[in-house]
């Protein structure tokens, strides 16, 4: 097998572009062989670094088109979640760094303002690009940054609530804003529900079964000079018995479909609605995520996410495990769980395969419920069916059940309904940096009251957790853990209910006792290993329950050590917040008793492997034997520092 970073593509034109201004000096024709080169390059980029191959194939001819029409960066180009990126920033000035995509001290896999001022807005998570827009072009109409604003939204983040709460307000501002709809009919998963309906309608009507035909008609009409632009495009869709009138109503011009892998359609609109526009417009593109590489457009999710692959076969290079991904171990539980409980049934926004539930849905597809892009809704919607007597998981990762948190407040919490927040992703999760990391969530959930959190420590003790939440039904109740394999611990046939509230010990040791919450245990006990080969040996125990605590074992840890530490995959203000508020409420402090809390630090770290995040965090095992150590009072000498 080749070494696909010592054989690049052949890209002649893509070769004479640094950066977008580049591209005023081409031809139309001298564009098209751009944009094959920009394809080559992108797939021979992600091969090298794995990343999210499909999206950005599918806007490589739109990319050229907006950097061709638009004068970036002064007009402000926002991508919507991001991941369709990749192009864009091969062409603004870091091709020569593509291939440190998603690695540390690399390019970020998203677009990240400290980056580039090609990057006018961060992104990473969907349907913010519209308000984001909306700010930018107001900012300009009041006497800030000029330029137009274009944002780039996919059909699948279409559906989220935020989209339309900014095109309803962009409509009444009328302010002269551009919004790119792109529309693959996929957002991760295939995408669901009325708005998805709604769009394939627009092209699916007799009028519309020719849409190159159709799109190049329009396109004839567009250099002649448009009399009140938008009453043009909205009479030729009244008579092509289609139209945007969903976004007409929203006070949007809306012009499309097109097709957006056609850059004779594609340069011609965009120039004639830069030009024209006075209000806000939309302009529909079809495109096809993975276009121009045929594993990736043959593949159920068009190549959306890859790890490093072979170019001419599309094999991925993925390194074989023998313990199974926390995801597959939560999916298989439940399943188990839901063949003895008709009333299981498991929700997620937009992401069945991310999170185990395509796995469920095969079984039980009449009991599972992908929403789409709204997590909010999710939330309430999975509070709805508790009250109404199912059993309902949330499967959401940490990052996204951000999105969520007043609806687990007040749908939730408040009224003290049983859903069940399965939480992956929890902790650092590597490439995709700190835009998804699940930092917060121990924070934000064990302050409310009546909701039980737990944290795996490894995969058994996760389909525990999983029979502790079907059995649970006086609350919410959350259990959180993290992406990748687990630690190739003897499985159980059948999770158990645990105990509420009830932690566990690992092993007895004396002076120091190590309190860990989560995946970090692997860690404490190799560290505890190596204090016990100094002559130090630790008690280690594992919380299981952030909250409620485990007041008994706590403690009894403080009663019979010197020190304790806890150690957790969160930020302050988690389980060690709530362990010391414990321990100054029962005055273990007034003896000179020593505490310390080991938790990621106040800062948002950077991509690259979880191992190497956690290490600059300083919470692997050389870093909690020397926090021991230093507590103890003994000199740390020949340890590896941040290490």
């Amino acid at each position: 097998m080749s070494d696909q970073s010592q054989h690049r593509p052949h890209t002649p034109v893509l070769d004479r572009v640094t950066l977008p201004s580049d591209l005023k000096g081409l031809s139309d024709r001298e564009l098209h062989q751009l944009a094959d080169d920009l394809r080559a390059e992108t797939i021979s980029a992600v091969s090298v670094t794995g990343g999210h191959l499909g999206a950005g194939l599918g806007v490589v001819e739109l990319t050229v088109a907006l950097h061709a029409v638009f004068d970036t960066p002064r007009d402000k180009l926002i991508w919507d979640v991001g991941h369709q990126c990749y192009p864009h920033k091969i062409l603004t000035g870091r091709r020569d760094r593509i291939r440190t995509l998603r690695t540390e001290g690399g390019l970020s896999g998203f677009t990240k303002r400290s980056e580039s001022p090609y990057d006018p807005f961060g992104a990473a998570h969907s349907s913010t690009s519209i308000s984001a827009a909306l700010g930018f072009a107001t900012a300009a109409d009041l006497g800030g940054d000029p330029g137009d604003a274009i944002a780039v939204i996919g059909d699948g983040a279409m559906s989220a609530g935020m989209a339309f709460e900014a095109m309803n307000n962009a409509g009444a501002m009328k302010t002269r804003l551009f919004v790119i709809l792109n529309d693959n009919e996929m957002s991760i998963a295939p995408p669901v529900g009325a708005l998805s309906s709604y769009l394939s309608k627009l092209y699916a009507e007799a009028p519309m079964q020719d849409l190159k035909q159709v799109a190049k008609g329009f396109v004839g009409l567009l250099p002649e000079p448009l009399q009140e632009g938008a009453r043009r495009a909205k009479d030729m869709l009244k008579g092509m018995a289609v139209g945007g009138t969903l976004f007409e109503s929203l006070g949007f011009s809306y012009v499309g479909p097109i097709d957006g892998h056609d850059l004779d359609q594609l340069l011609p609109v965009l120039r004639t609605v830069k030009a024209r526009a006075t209000g806000p417009m939309l302009i529909h593109v079809l495109t096809k995520k993975g276009k121009g590489y045929g594993p990736a457009e043959n593949s159920a999710d068009r190549g959306h996410a890859r790890a490093k692959f072979d170019v001419v076969t599309g094999e991925q290079k993925k390194t074989p495990s023998n313990a199974p991904s926390y995801t597959k171990v939560f999916a298989e539980s439940l399943i188990q769980e839901a063949e003895r409980d008709d009333k299981i049934v498991a929700v997620t926004a937009a992401m069945p395969d991310g999170t185990g539930l395509d796995l469920f849905a095969k079984r039980f597809p009449r009991r599972t419920f992908d929403v789409g892009i709204a997590e909010q809704h999710a939330v309430t919607f999975s509070a709805g069916m508790a009250a109404g007597g199912l059993k309902p998981f949330c499967a959401l990762y940490s990052t996204f059940l951000q999105r969520g948190y007043d609806q687990v407040v007040h749908d939730v919490a408040i009224q003290r309904l049983p859903v069940r927040f399965a939480i992956d992703r929890a902790g650092l999760v590597g490439a995709d940096g700190a835009t998804h990391a699940g930092s917060f969530d121990v924070a934000f959930l064990a302050n409310l009251p009546g909701m039980v959190v737990m944290a795996a420590a490894d995969e058994a003790e996760l389909r525990h957790m999983v029979a502790t939440a079907v059995a649970h039904d006086d609350g919410p109740i959350a259990f959180r853990f993290p992406r990748g394999e687990g630690c190739g611990v003897e499985m159980p046939a059948r999770g158990t209910p645990l105990e509420i509230g009830k932690g566990r010990v690992m092993r007895e040791g004396a002076r120091v006792a190590l309190l860990s919450f989560g995946t970090r245990l692997s860690e404490v006990l190799k560290a505890a290993e190596s204090l016990a080969q100094r002559g130090m040996a630790p008690t280690v125990a594992d919380a299981r329950f952030a909250k409620p605590l485990d007041r008994e074992l706590i403690l009894r840890l403080a009663r019979e050590h010197e020190a304790l530490i806890c150690i957790e995959e969160g930020a302050v203000g988690g389980f060690g917040s709530h362990v010391a508020q414990l321990l100054a409420d029962e005055g273990v402090f007034d003896r000179g008793f020593k505490f310390r809390s080991m938790v990621l630090p106040d800062t948002f770290i950077d991509h690259a492997t979880p191992e190497a995040m956690y290490r600059s965090a300083g919470m692997d095992a050389p870093q909690i034997e020397a926090k021991v150590l230093e507590v103890l009072g003994v000199p740390v000498v020949g340890m590896r520092a941040g290490a």
